[in-house]
């Protein structure tokens, strides 16, 4: 892969991935603080729009991208190898948690709460609240922490180069 192209897509990689972990970092130290002072039909009726909302091209692009440039730069690293190949691997494995931990956990608490139907319709709104909230805001702290990783180590490979 010629370096011009390399360099590309590890800048493509950098940004990505500091976006997811901006968001997950952003949930965890406000949107979730912030919604978890409120009521539980705000809380559930909040959560289930951004469930929502959130499955869209731009977050879709950037989740999905980040993991894939990183990988890409990889497979472009591999004739090369030193320090920059060293942090991509440790970031791609850091993607492969962060990835792992939002189909295993978060997107399945997200399913929950989506079937729980309007917070209209629903009469235990504190039950369902109880069997969400903290799960899912121990799981994003964790993909927080694996995304902020992954960025630091593709920050890594970058100054590397």
């Amino acid at each position: 892969m010629p370096e011009s192209i390399r360099v590309v897509v590890l800048a493509g990689a950098t940004f990505s991935t500091g976006l997811v972990a901006g968001l997950f970092f952003a949930y965890a130290c406000s949107v979730m603080p912030g919604l978890g002072a409120t009521d539980d039909r705000t809380l559930i009726g909040a959560m289930q729009s951004i469930n929502r909302k959130i499955l869209n091209g731009w977050f879709l692009s950037v989740f999905l991208g980040g993991p894939l440039l990183v990988m890409v730069a990889v497979l472009g690293h591999l004739g090369v190898g030193g320090a920059v190949l060293g942090w991509l691997v440790v970031a791609l494995i850091c993607h492969s948690i962060t990835f792992a931990v939002t189909m295993r956990s978060n997107v399945p608490l997200n399913d929950q709460l989506d079937a729980a139907r309007s917070v209209d319709g629903t009469t235990d709104l504190a039950a369902i609240r109880r069997r969400f909230e903290g799960p899912w805001v121990r799981w994003n702290l964790v993909r927080a922490v694996s995304s902020g990783a992954a960025f630091a180590c593709v920050i890594g490979a970058l100054l590397a180069r």
